[in-house]
């Protein structure tokens, strides 16, 4: 991977239109002529994903929903834990880049636990019902309806399950005591320039997420931008607990 590389994801972020008539084929347009060249531009700029699934407690033969998890490479974080649960779904709507997750999990020997599932994150269950965990690596973001997938991510998740969550975002403008304020640029600009590729930074996440769940880590820090030395692009994680009763 190298400057043609970043240059065809540059083209796909900040010129190709983006088409379709629904939320697939808008991802399928958006992502159809990078998925392959995905993984090693993101690396750089989706920061903070390392930590947070490093953060998660995986139990042995639990299950385990990764939502909008694209290409998979998320499971990389944990890889040693994977043969061990007894299911692992990676669940996108983008099947160009379910097709490379298909081909990672085969080459990584994968295939007794993991497997992919075209479904969409606001609707999507386990065949056993219910998980242990439920993910989000910067995808919420993406998802017209968020409400509607961290209720059933609420839903789908067992008592005690956990969530994790590393996005995007700007803070509100008088967020809750503890927590970033963001100046007028951050709150402004950030939604602005994400917006062109149907990606929405929400000064709403961490305020439903925190009501929804018990805070068990959460971290708000800026992330450097491929391309422009001189900009920080603000960025949370969060791993939370349903709430037993």
């Amino acid at each position: 991977m190298g400057i043609a590389s970043d240059l065809k994801v540059l083209y796909h972020l900040a010129v190709k239109p983006v088409r379709g008539k629904n939320h697939a084929e808008r991802l399928e347009s958006f992502y159809g002529g990078q998925a392959e060249a995905y993984d090693d531009f993101r690396k750089r700029l989706l920061q903070g994903r390392q930590e947070m699934y490093a953060s998660l407690e995986l139990p042995e033969g639990g299950v385990w929903v990764d939502m909008g998890g694209g290409t998979g490479s998320n499971l990389e974080y944990r890889g040693d834990d994977i043969p061990k649960m007894k299911s692992v779904y990676v669940v996108d709507l983008a099947s160009s880049l379910l097709q490379v997750c298909d081909e990672r999990i085969k080459t990584r020997g994968w295939e007794a636990s993991a497997k992919t599932v075209e479904a969409d994150a606001t609707k999507f269950t386990p065949e056993e019902g219910l998980a242990d965990v439920v993910t989000f690596s910067y995808s919420l973001t993406m998802i017209p309806d968020w409400f509607a997938a961290m209720d059933n991510a609420l839903r789908i998740l067992k008592p005690g399950g956990l969530i994790g969550v590393v996005d995007f975002y700007v803070s509100r403008k008088y967020p809750h005591e503890g927590r970033t304020q963001h100046g007028w640029f951050n709150r402004n600009f950030w939604p602005v320039w994400f917006s062109s590729d149907n990606v929405h930074p929400s000064a709403d996440h961490l305020p439903y997420l925190q009501r929804q769940f018990e805070t068990v880590t959460l971290e708000e820090r800026r992330a450097k931008v491929p391309y422009l030395p001189l900009i920080r692009t603000p960025y949370y994680y969060f791993v939370g607990r349903k709430p037993a009763v």
